[in-house]
């Protein structure tokens, strides 16, 4: 027999995991979140702190592969001293998943930090929609195997 806050933690999951399961996918809105997927990989490798003040959200939790966490100031900071260099990224195996305002976008990402230091990686990217439009709010990183 299920405790009374088992059984309160099921009534609550129960209608969210039905919402999650029938969440359809606007191709639209699938379109443009590609879209500000390509800006933010572009600003990436552009050291574009212009761009990326525009598409991290102020409270954004950025994860590396290693386990590293940097907010949004941490990432501008690394990526407009030249700290972090990057001079190629490609996206592929990519998923688009909406639910509501938040997007989130499941992807393979190869990351040339040099001609010879390619690092592979599973990022999920988490973004929500605001008045200002599409704002990183989190990103998780998992290296794979050469």
């Amino acid at each position: 027999m299920l405790s009374y806050y088992a059984m309160k933690r099921l009534f609550w999951l129960l209608p969210l995991s039905v919402a999650l399961a029938f969440a359809a996918n606007d191709p639209k809105v699938e379109k443009e979140i590609l879209g500000v997927m390509d800006a933010y990989k572009d600003a990436m490798v552009h050291n574009d702190s212009a761009v990326l003040e525009k598409l991290l959200s102020e409270d954004l939790s950025f994860v590396h592969s290693g386990g590293q966490l940097q907010n949004k100031a941490d990432v501008l900071k690394s990526v407009t001293t030249g700290k972090n260099v990057i001079i190629r990224m490609e996206f592929s195996d990519s998923s688009v998943r909406v639910y509501g305002n938040t997007a989130l976008v499941k992807c393979r990402v190869d990351l040339w930090h040099s001609e010879t230091n390619v690092v592979h990686m599973n990022i999920l990217h988490a973004w929500v929609k605001t008045g200002g439009g599409w704002r990183l709010v989190a990103r998780q990183a998992t290296r794979l195997a050469p």
